[in-house]
């Protein structure tokens, strides 16, 4: 990317995030009582930590040349210390970025729900994947981590533990892991506080364990795995039974050592020399078809490309000092910058009426912004296929075999579907091994 695309890119960025904040509610309250009133609005303050994150800038005297020397937007330069900024920073922590991280989510929500047409699997509330990612090595500053050599845990900054909306391509809620080795069940219960009962889950092996997949059952959530291999299971109706494709209703756990309580659906087939299992508790097949099964599951793929572009296009794989606070304003900065870019690339996608992934995110990065004394948005929708901005997605598509509904059988009326379970090898919920 050359110097003009990369500062065209940033200006652009940075005026839709200004044109949000002129609505934002202020971060944290200004002292009005005795004592000197301070100098530095916290809306200035916390608003330049995410300018200094975007154009690059990496530290915290950075900030303090930005808000000092340069100035912020129309706001006058503050005559402030360097020390100020390092006070404020540091008394204040992350909580400030995080609450302007969900006052633009709100924002980004409200704009994009009315754009977004015929929802995906209407039948759930949302559609949100889980996943982990562990943050690369931090900066070694401190004098208590020049010594640490390469490989060794205490230089990894932790791991982020996020739920995205499939749907609106929006991060609805990050948690900062302290532990980088925690194991994902761990983290996934509290995860569930921010998501609406109703849902559709989709997650990976990771999250894989029969407790719980009872548990979401139980608390009103539906889900989507995959089936891991060497998983037992007994099948107590077939709704349809061709060769290597099936779609039937089994029990997990063949055996009485451990075995779930609920039943659930499970979908085979195969695919050149690739065999597809999926397991859900969505067991009606009008509901979910088979083929909705494998392309709602390849969405699972959304969070990575996600973590892909605040990692890799916005440098999160660069995390430029070694104090906790530090580490987790400049993750709130990124993951504010990040919600703009998917929302802009969603609204392109839906102006268009295309696939979000059918419009390139890092081309928009990297090209658009020449474009920035017009509608950007307007002239990708109307020339984006010509130039290539807007092209057929390069992403997998499983090609399921066909199925005809009428073919299935019903289950009869009094199957049972809920029995006793029994949970092998089950430990503490605060246990980094507890196998739900």
């Amino acid at each position: 990317m050359d110097t003009q695309t990369k500062q065209a890119t940033l200006d652009l960025i940075e005026g839709f995030l200004r044109e949000m904040v002129e609505h934002l509610e202020p971060l944290e309250s200004d002292p009005t009582g005795r004592g000197r009133p301070r100098i530095l609005p916290a809306l200035c303050l916390w608003v330049g930590v995410v300018v200094c994150v975007l154009r690059g800038w990496s530290s915290q005297l950075a900030v303090w040349r930005l808000l000092q020397a340069k100035g912020l937007w129309d706001y006058p330069r503050f005559p402030i210390s360097d020390q100020a900024v390092y006070k404020r920073l540091a008394q204040g922590g992350s909580r400030p970025l995080e609450a302007l991280f969900e006052q633009v989510s709100a924002v980004l929500r409200e704009r994009l729900t009315a754009l977004v047409p015929a929802p995906l699997a209407a039948f759930a509330t949302e559609v949100v994947v889980l996943d982990e990612t562990t943050l690369d090595k931090v900066a070694r500053h401190l004098p208590a981590l020049r010594g640490v050599p390469d490989g060794d845990r205490r230089l990894l900054a932790g791991k982020l533990a996020g739920v995205f909306d499939i749907r609106l391509q929006q991060w609805r809620h990050v948690e900062h892991l302290a532990p980088p080795t925690q194991n994902e069940k761990v983290a996934a219960r509290s995860l569930l506080a921010h998501i609406q009962r109703g849902a559709l889950i989709l997650a990976d092996l990771g999250y894989f364990g029969f407790a719980w997949f009872d548990q979401l059952t139980e608390e009103g959530y539906l889900w989507l795995s995959r089936l891991r291999h060497k998983t037992s299971y007994t099948v107590c109706h077939p709704f349809y039974q061709d060769g290597d494709t099936f779609d039937g209703l089994v029990w997990l756990g063949a055996y009485r050592a451990d075995r779930a309580r609920h039943a659930v659906r499970l979908v085979t087939f195969r695919v050149g020399e690739t065999t597809y299992r999926y397991i859900t508790n969505v067991l009606s097949p009008t509901q979910l078809s088979l083929a909705e099964i494998a392309a709602l599951y390849a969405r699972r793929w959304d969070i990575e490309l996600a973590v892909k572009l605040i990692k890799r296009h916005l440098g999160l794989h660069l995390v430029w000092s070694g104090k906790p606070e530090v580490v987790l304003q400049q993750v709130w900065a990124v993951l504010t910058i990040a919600q703009i870019l998917h929302a802009l690339q969603l609204e392109i996608a839906c102006r268009a009426g295309v696939d979000p992934f059918d419009v390139s995110l890092p081309l928009l990065v990297e090209y658009l912004p020449r474009w920035h004394d017009t509608d950007f948005l307007a002239l990708v929708v109307q020339r984006g296929r010509s130039a290539g901005f807007i092209r057929p997605s390069r992403r997998i598509r499983v090609h399921t075999p066909p199925v005809d509904l009428r073919d299935y059988h019903p289950p009869p009326h009094d199957l049972i579907l809920v029995r006793e379970p029994r949970y092998a090898g089950r430990r503490c919920v605060s246990d980094p091994e507890d196998p739900i």
